[in-house]
């Protein structure tokens, strides 16, 4: 399972330019109305294309597969992870995307809902982790709390912070679930879609770049062909 499910997030997206993304000044309502009009419109012909039987089923129950941190930056987008995330992502977004600000969300995931991935992903040219490692003393008091909670130095570069961050947050999961662990019921990854090139793997890539707290590629690969066999000789034992 876990085989299958870190094949898919490996794969190079490819960033799209948002449509008519140049052609608004935000903050004008007749952008937002027709906005809505437009969303309103795709969702008529999403619920059309996939049908009654589709949302049938979603209405049974969620069973995640993998429950997601991510940056609520616009640029970071579910469907280059998963082609049917509905029921398969369990997602939560926050600038930063720390765990400190969403840790119920989290415990719901993995606790209640059984994902066995969880899997958190910064991305380059982040915002957040530009205004934390910067003086953001000026900013609101609701922006400047959740910013106190990441920890990156001040001043340094924006894909050095995003790769610090992510293993920050990668050694609080552990942290947090360590026993889920040790017994294989969980794999932690952490990851930056770097849309910008700023790791020299490739436009548009998702990186890998913590597994379980290890950060050495061989022992990364360590942890997912452990876990791979783990899953193979429990499907075993269940059939």
């Amino acid at each position: 399972m876990i085989k299958k499910q870190l094949a898919a997030l490996l794969f190079a997206a490819t960033l799209s330019t948002p449509f008519m993304a140049s052609a608004h000044e935000h903050g004008e309502a007749g952008v937002a109305r027709s906005f809505l009009k437009e969303i309103q419109s795709v969702e008529a012909a999403y619920a059309q294309q996939h049908g009654t039987t589709f949302f049938q089923e979603l209405s049974k129950g969620q069973h995640p597969r993998a429950t997601v941190v991510t940056c609520s930056d616009s640029r970071v987008h579910t469907n280059m992870l998963d082609q049917s995330p509905e029921g398969d992502l369990f997602m939560i977004r926050d600038i930063g995307n720390q765990i400190a600000t969403a840790r119920g969300s989290v415990e719901y995931g993995i606790n209640h809902l059984g994902s066995s991935l969880l899997l958190i992903i910064g991305h380059s040219r982040c915002g957040a982790i530009a205004a934390a490692s910067g003086d953001y003393s000026g900013l609101e008091p609701a922006i400047k709390k959740e910013l106190d909670t990441i920890k990156v130095g001040k001043g340094v570069a924006s894909i050095d912070g995003v790769k610090t961050n992510v293993n920050n947050q990668i050694a609080d999961a552990m942290e947090e679930y360590a026993e889920a662990v040790k017994e294989g019921h969980l794999v932690i990854v952490g990851a930056v879609y770097d849309f910008a090139d700023d790791m020299k793997q490739g436009s548009g890539k998702l990186n890998l770049i913590n597994v379980n707290g290890q950060t050495v590629a061989a022992k990364m690969q360590a942890e997912l062909v452990h876990k791979d066999i783990a899953d193979e000789n429990d499907s075993v034992k269940h059939h």
